[in-house]
This record gives C-alpha cells, structure tokens and sequence, in this order.
C-alpha cells in the first residue's frame, strides 16, 4: 500500500512538472514580432497597386500581408526617422515627447513601450537601426551606433547590451564592427538571439530594423544585375507637376523652385539625385565596376538626363527593398522550422513613406501622400483573420497602445495614440473611431533637402496643409541659440506662408491645389475647424513656445 502512494506521489510530481516546463516552453501569450525597414515607402510593394507592383518587388512581404490585415490608411505624424522612432515607441506627438527633429532624444523613461511590455512579463528586444541618442530600454539590444547611430550598409559598429552606450564621438564609446552587408547582419543577429539568447520561458517582444533602403542605397552585391535590364515606371508628375504646391513651395514667381525640395532633376541646384548617383563612390562596395558613362553624357537632354537619373536610383532602391525581403523571408523560415510562427504578431512598416520621384521629389518630410503614408500590416491567425483589408485611419502613434493591448496590458494615459486592437480583430471600425490624421514637420529647411515647415490634417477623402516657414527656434532673435555646424541647413531663411488643399477622391496624386477653389470653401472652413481641436488636443499649439511661429499662423489662417 505504501509503495502504491508513493508510486502515486511520483507520477503525480512528474505530471506537475512536465506541465510547468511545458508552460515554461510555451507561454500562452503571444510573442511580437515588429519589423521596420528604414524609408520603405508604400509605393514599393506589390500589396499597394503602385506603378511598382507589376515588379514584384516585395514577395515574402506580400504573402504575409495577405495571410493577416493590410491598412490602406496609416500615416506618419513626422515624416523623418528620429521623431517618427520617438512616436512609436512613446505613442506621442513631437511637442508631449519632445522630440521635434533629428536632433531629437528619447530618453529611457520616456520609451513606454518596452517598457509597459517588462511590466506585462515580456523579454524585450531591439536589433537594427535605433537613432533615438539615448540607450536603448530594452533587456537586449544590439544596434547601429555610429554615423550618428544611422549605421554603415557595410561593415557596421553596432553596440550591444553590456557594452558602454554612447555616441561614437563620446571617448568612451564601444562598438563592435561586423563584416558584410547591414541587411544580413540584422537577420543573424535576430536569429542568434531568437535562438541563443531569448528567455524560452517568456513571451517576447522583438524590434527587428532595417537601416535599408535609406539613402544612398548601397545594395548587396548579390543584386547587382537585379532590375538592371528592367523599365522601371516613371511618374507622370516628375515632368509636369501641374498645379501641386504653392508659392510655398515655388516661391512668388518660382524663384524658389531652384532650392526647394531635392529633386531627381537638375531643378534644385544644391540638391538634385545625379549629384550622388552618379558619383562611382556612391556603390564602390555595390559594384565596384560601376562606371557613370554607361548610362550618361553630355549630351542629353534634361529629360533624358532626368530619367537616366530616375532608373538608377530606383533600381538601387528597389535592390535595398529586395535585400530586406529577403532577410524576412529568412527570419520567416526560422520562425515555421520552430514553431513560432502561428504564435507570433508579426507587425510591418517602415518608419514613413518616401518620394520616389513624384512631384519630382526625393526623399520624406513632405506631407504629400507618399511622404505621408506608411506601410502596414499585421499578421496573427490566432485573432485575424487572412484577406482582411481597411481604409480606417491609423497613424505611428497608434501602434504602441495596440502592441500592449494585444499583449493583455492598459497603455498608460500619458499616450496619445489609440489602440486598434478591435479593427486588427474584426476588419471594422468601432463606433467614434478618428477620422482623420495630424501632421506636422519641424525640420524647416533643413540638410538641403529643404522642405518648409508645415502641419495639417489629413481626412479620408481631403488633405489641408499649412505652410509656415519658420524653424521651430526663432533665428531672428540674436540671443536664440541652435546647432548652426549641421550640415546643409538653411534655417533662417524664411519661406512663404501658404495654404494647400486637395480633394484626394478626384484627385489622388495631388496634382491640383483647389485651395482657391470657392467650391471647397465650407470643407476647407470645416477642416480648418478640425485642424485647430486636433492641434489643442494634441498640445501641438503654438502660442507659449513659439510665438514667432504663432505670429505666422494668426496673419495667414484666414488668407
């Protein structure tokens, strides 16, 4: 009798914990999964219906965007990389997070995200690009840090936890270079720490960033000859941009047409795309062969000039896209073989969009469509279902309150964004759901890319854009102080103040600023009604910290 119990206590202690181990293995609530390719516009998808979707440029992305949730209408708050980061991660604005710029810090108790998800038992971890300056708040990371924490395509320093973190002008700093291309490196670094490294008893949550396809698009060699024999699509407005802009953006009789927005043309005299894609350092790690005369001379037209100029900086953007869906399809591939896959959000965005010609711009910053509009889609079969599509607003401020949502947490209040758990849920939109999206861009014509300040609001249906040309520090006051050794910056000169309106449902390439239209004038009244609450709301007013800009605001609201 006693062996019996004994034998009873035995199995029943064996029962107990194989059933703790295996809740250890595998926890009950999802890992996350959020990855963010730097500059990947939503124009070079196949999931998009672009002029570049008939290229398939995105394959491995396009298959998980169409097993879960795409969203036709996520936008940017802040279209350039350190502000939009800094959005992400603490679900606020520029003015409530306090960073307005590239020059920006998120400090570690300001990064809600990751940690809200410690809170909730999460192991956290960021890999990949960072360019937030401060150290990053996770249990692990392993990121860019140097070039101003914007990293190298080739050959990077990268800084993990452990290491001292520090700028590398800091004499203290410590980075470890790791040899190859950017885009591989933050594919074995993920998959080492998802096997190697992570706590298997916790669920995780997982920042995987690309430094790809920012700007100069240094691709892996390996892509070399992909698309080079290819048209690539040109948009119609790189040589005719009709009646898009203002004499913000042109000046009074164009004059400012020259200096302007960074163009693919030779029209901006100080910042034009052949200035780099032409110059053979610009690939020497790409293609060492590379040889400009190739491809032009001098004498072409300035079109052909101009689209010369276009083919080559989209194939070399589009190889960086291929890179990075490649290195997915990696990571992916891991993910199945371990069984994480079905349990596992897996979340996808850039970091904004970008101008991939249109308007004859390159670059972000602008709040023109694809400047504006984020990639984004969410895969989880466990709670979405595959095929699902929405055109509800949503913008980078959103995603941290969702991520704690899904994760079974309260986002703190001290976020702005809103959780949009139930439309990732449903396909639906809940009753009172926002109707539209605030925009605004601090960096007044800044590194040469030189787009005026601007804010505005974007509707489904309409866009109304505010341009006030005025840097955020008053450069008129002689005892105001600002980085005046960045490089490219024109932040005292001041641009025109105009106003911008289109009617994105006749005219969705923005092509024409019906602005004066006085058929538009009770929208445009209503918009502008919508604009000044969505301002208040967001402690994204003028009057208190800059009344230079104030002072603009009051004399051209009514213009």
């Amino acid at each position: 009798m006693k062996i019996k119990i004994l034998f009873l206590c035995v199995i029943f202690a064996l029962t107990i914990s194989c059933a703790k181990k295996t809740s250890e293995e595998k926890p009950t609530r999802p890992n996350i999964i959020y990855i963010m390719a730097d500059d990947h516009t939503s124009q070079a998808f196949g999931i998009y219906g672009s002029r570049l979707a008939k290229l398939n440029p995105t394959p491995t992305l396009d298959k998980i965007a169409n097993e879960g949730i795409i969203f036709d209408n996520c936008f940017v708050n802040n279209s350039i990389c350190t502000p939009s980061r800094a959005a992400i991660l603490s679900g606020q604005h520029s003015q409530a997070n306090g960073v307005l710029d590239l020059e920006g810090e998120l400090p570690m108790d300001h990064q809600y995200l990751p940690i809200e998800m410690k809170k909730l038992g999460y192991q956290t971890a960021m890999i990949g690009k960072w360019h937030l300056k401060a150290e990053p708040n996770f249990d692990y990371y392993n990121v860019f840090t140097k070039h101003g924490q914007q990293g190298s395509y080739f050959d990077p320093y990268l800084t993990q936890t452990g290491m001292h973190f520090a700028e590398e002008k800091d004499p203290a700093y410590e980075g470890k270079m790791y040899k190859g291309h950017s885009s591989d490196i933050v594919a074995d670094i993920t998959i080492d720490w998802l096997k190697n490294k992570r706590d298997k008893t916790k669920p995780f949550i997982l920042f995987h960033q690309y430094k790809a396809p920012h700007d100069d698009f240094e691709y892996a060699p390996r892509y070399k000859d992909y698309l080079e024999d290819t048209f690539i699509p040109e948009p119609e407005s790189l040589y005719d941009n009709k009646n898009n802009g203002s004499i913000a953006t042109r000046g009074e009789n164009d004059e400012l047409l020259s200096v302007i927005g960074s163009s693919v043309s030779k029209r901006n005299t100080i910042r034009n795309k052949g200035m780099r894609t032409w110059n053979k350092k610009s690939v020497r790690f790409s293609d060492p062969d590379f040889d400009p005369s190739t491809k032009i001379n001098d004498q072409m037209t300035d079109k052909e000039y101009t689209s010369a100029t276009y083919q080559e900086y989209l194939k070399r953007y589009l190889r960086c896209v291929k890179g990075v869906d490649d290195n997915v399809a990696r990571l992916i591939e891991y993910l199945k073989a371990e069984g994480l896959y079905d349990n596992t959000i897996i979340v996808y965005t850039g970091d904004q969009g970008f101008m991939l010609g249109e308007h004859d711009y390159v670059d972000k910053r602008w709040m023109y469509e694809e400047s504006l509009r984020m990639p984004f889609f969410v895969r989880y079969p466990e709670k979405i279902k595959a095929g699902l599509r929405t055109d509800a607003i949503i913008n980078n401020t959103d995603f941290a309150p969702t991520l704690i949502e899904m994760a079974g947490g309260t986002p703190p209040e001290a976020m702005q964004g809103h959780s949009f758990k139930h439309i990732l849920e449903t396909g639906e939109e809940p009753e009172g759901w926002q109707q539209s999206t605030y925009y605004r861009y601090w960096m007044h014509m800044a590194h040469a890319h030189a787009n005026p300040a601007h804010f505005g609001i974007r509707t489904k249906q309409y866009k109304l854009i505010f341009f006030y040309g005025r840097y955020w520090v008053d450069t008129d006051n002689p005892d105001a102080e600002w980085n005046k050794k960045s490089w490219g910056n024109r932040f005292t000169l001041h641009t025109p103040a105009a106003w911008e309106f289109y009617d994105l449902s006749k005219d969705p390439k923005e092509m024409n600023n019906a602005y004066n239209d006085p058929a538009y004038k009770d929208i445009i009244a209503n918009l502008k009604e919508q604009l000044t609450a969505k301002r208040k709301e967001l402690n994204e007013e003028d009057g208190e910290k800059f009344p230079h800009i104030q002072k603009v605001i009051d004399e051209h609201w009514n213009d």
